[in-house]
């Protein structure tokens, strides 16, 4: 019988390997295109905007945490009879939520200096805060990595006092699924992005609602409106994108404490979908989505000319 679970333990990890190295590969394509698009142009001495420095960096964090997943689920899988395994999964662990908190907060800060960039308010503070937050993007980006190093340094501690190293199994490793003060960590660790995220988000989305209400009331027919809607649009994706994301994040950590079981179909949902907003990212931000397009004719026109390569030589060998 014990047997029989350890081997259906065995497929489940497998599987979720499979989807996690499937999650890695797309991942891989869209955020090194992100990073190496603005790393260029950074490199080349063009414009490279606040937005871009967050953006970049989200994609260095996300690529962080897709393969910190299929390296922990490859050693859970085939090395955990190792000796050094349980250390390995743990510095792994370490640095998957350095990662994760890392998303967390660079993208309340993208929401945060859109909301700065792009809203209509005038008051005092928000006008302080937009000439603060604007000329400093890099240290708040540096200050959302130290936050995020801490709050995963407190977990693993937590771990590790707990004398979970010395009690560890081959699918729970240097985890007590009961232990409150890891558990209040990941909450706050993730709750405080998500307030200021949805603060900024619903600034941001009532100030452009209320802008183009007024321009649709003046009854000017020479404004055009698609660029306010195409950035409601936008918020409107990343609002539900991290809804989602925020959901299945409290929903396996809260399962995992009450159940001590993992939700690993949950999880690779969580793992698909930065992939999918960055996605998104591209195609709503135009120099990315220019760049994307040299680059798929790139590659069309190269199968094209394979393939007119391929049949002018089986036309040869036929003649000959």
């Amino acid at each position: 019988m014990a047997d029989s679970t350890k081997d259906d333990t065995d497929v489940q990890y497998l599987g979720l390997l499979v989807l996690a190295l499937i999650a890695l590969i797309a991942g891989l394509v869209i955020h090194s295109f992100i990073i190496g698009v603005n790393v260029t142009d950074w490199w080349k001495g063009r414009s490279v905007t606040p937005v871009d420095h967050i953006v970049t960096s989200l994609g260095i964090s996300r690529m962080g945490i897709q393969c910190c997943n299929a390296l922990y689920l490859i050693m859970a899988t085939f090395l955990v009879s190792s000796p050094d395994s349980p250390i390995t999964l743990l510095i792994i662990s370490l640095i998957y939520d350095l990662f994760s908190y890392t998303n967390f907060w660079l993208t309340s800060l993208l929401s945060i200096v859109l909301c700065l960039k792009i809203s209509n308010f005038h008051t005092r503070l928000f006008l302080y805060l937009r000439g603060m937050i604007a000329h400093r993007t890099v240290y708040f980006i540096g200050a959302s990595v130290l936050i995020s190093t801490f709050n995963s340094l407190i977990n693993t501690f937590s771990e590790m006092t707990k004398g979970g190293m010395d009690n560890t199994t081959s699918h729970n490793v240097s985890m007590d699924c009961t232990f409150l003060n890891a558990m209040y960590s990941y909450t706050t660790g993730a709750f405080f992005p998500l307030l200021f995220y949805c603060i900024s988000s619903v600034l941001l989305f009532s100030s452009l609602y209320h802008h183009t209400t007024k321009m649709k009331m003046s009854s000017n027919l020479s404004i055009n409106l698609e660029t306010y809607y195409s950035v409601m649009k936008f918020v409107s994706f990343t609002f539900i994108y991290n809804t989602v994301y925020f959901i299945c994040f409290f929903v396996v950590l809260f399962y995992y404490y009450f159940n001590c079981a993992n939700l690993g179909w949950l999880f690779m949902v969580s793992d698909f979908l930065p992939v999918l907003h960055s996605s998104y990212i591209i195609y709503r931000t135009p120099k990315l989505r220019s760049q994307m397009s040299k680059v798929l004719q790139n590659v069309m026109d190269f199968l094209f000319q394979r393939k007119e390569t391929e049949a002018r030589e089986n036309i040869e060998v036929v003649a000959l």
